[in-house]
């Protein structure tokens, strides 16, 4: 049985059903996205384990951006998440990627690691836009709130790896047992699987199959409304993931360099991850009030101020956490709404894949800024470098500004635009 015959024939948005399949959504997207970051978080481990060299270090992460660019841009073309069961496709590919990543405490050395975390990058891309088309299904007037709290989830599962590192579970030269933190987040993710299979359908909104149409990829940069909204996106993602990888490590140095036990820095790196999640929320709510572009030009602005300021505080750990936990909100807090505004404004039948082909675009910049981050510490220390992500909430609000001139914004948010 398709999706679409599964969700019920009239829109029930305050429905029990609605909010079961809303919640058992985001649980799973929490569950998968333990993948993400459980390669980043074990970086320093595999470093004495394997004397990882700087360049093998970054690509540890930059591998799963590289294989979620390459999996989205695959659906967006193919109008992949269009044309199958969105649930289908969730559950399949969380089950394969919790598989993929299972297998890396069992190989000898970066390259094969690598390798494995492209793929677990590759199957994630069946995850996260097809979730978020799943939310869309039942959602029109709380879009904004009910994608906020899946971005939310997503946010939360990507802590979870620091988290895992955090705990009191050691293995040699007093680390945390890097396999233990593999195994539990490969763990979660088959579990997301089997939750999406169980307990999610698609909603009263999913529209009919779409005929495959490959230029439709190329329309989410010809079309002004939509080319605005993602080079909204593109600020915002130019910041994001540099900062998720490199934060929980600029913590560790500053800590470190402050005589604190290393523990409580990567407690603290999960915090600045997991703080995001009620960004999102809180995001997701307002924006439906007081709009999409409103919401997220502040949150642009609070993030590229931390973007701005966080380096002054090195040597004094407490305070950088502090100011971290800030940016940790807001640097996420505007995702969902870049998210919701695409999916208002492109054809309803393409969906999927106009959100495939934002994500695609987005963890395709994303190389550049994780990338840029190693050399520019080496060249001149942890204080100034995040200076250089800036220039992404401020694009971000450029792009967006223009974006509320326009008519067709009305489209979003009920027309609060």
């Amino acid at each position: 049985m398709s999706d679409a015959a599964a969700a019920p024939l009239e829109p029930l948005p305050g429905s029990r059903a609605k909010w079961r399949s809303l919640i058992a959504l985001a649980v799973a997207e929490l569950l998968a996205m333990a993948l993400w970051f459980s390669g980043s978080a074990v970086v320093p481990q595999l470093s004495v384990e394997w004397a990882l060299a700087p360049a093998s270090r970054a690509w540890l992460t930059m591998s799963v951006q590289l294989g979620f660019v390459v999996g989205a841009l695959a659906s967006a073309v193919s109008n992949l998440a269009d044309r199958i069961p969105a649930t289908r496709l969730f559950a399949f590919s969380a089950l394969a990627g919790a598989l993929v990543n299972a297998a890396i405490p069992f190989v000898h050395g970066a390259q094969q690691a690598i390798a494995l975390r492209f793929a677990t990058g590759l199957f994630l891309a069946g995850v996260y836009p097809p979730g978020m088309k799943l939310v869309a299904s039942w959602s029109r007037a709380d879009r904004g709130f009910a994608i906020g709290i899946l971005v939310g989830a997503l946010t939360l599962g990507s802590a979870l790896p620091h988290l895992f590192n955090a705990l009191p579970i050691f293995g040699e030269a007093g680390m945390p047992a890097w396999r233990s933190v593999l195994f539990c987040s490969s763990a979660l993710a088959a579990s997301a699987a089997a939750v999406v299979a169980l307990c999610v359908r698609a909603g009263p909104y999913l529209a009919r199959s779409a005929p495959f149409d490959w230029r439709f990829a190329a329309r989410c940069y010809t079309e002004r409304p939509l080319r605005l909204a993602n080079f909204g996106y593109l600020g915002h993602m130019w910041e994001l993931y540099a900062m998720w990888t490199w934060v929980p490590i600029f913590l560790i140095a500053s800590y470190q360099a402050a005589g604190l036990p290393l523990w409580r820095a990567r407690l603290a790196g999960f915090a600045v991850v997991a703080a995001g999640a009620i960004g999102c929320v809180l995001a997701g709510r307002f924006a439906d009030r007081l709009g999409r572009t409103t919401v997220a030009i502040a949150s642009l602005a609070v993030s590229g101020a931390c973007c701005l300021v966080a380096g002054a505080f090195f040597d004094d750990p407490i305070a950088l956490t502090a100011v971290c936990l800030v940016w940790g909100i807001a640097v996420v807090a505007d995702s969902a709404q870049f998210s919701a505004a695409v999916s208002e404004l492109c054809d309803p039948r393409y969906v999927g894949s106009a959100l495939a082909m934002q994500t695609s675009s987005g963890f395709l910049l994303t190389l550049v800024t994780i990338q840029l981050i190693p050399p520019l510490v080496e060249a001149f220390g942890w204080s100034p470098v995040f200076m250089l992500l800036a220039i992404g909430p401020l694009l971000g609000i450029i792009s967006l500004a223009r974006l509320r001139k326009l008519p067709e914004a009305a489209k979003m948010a009920s027309g609060r635009r």
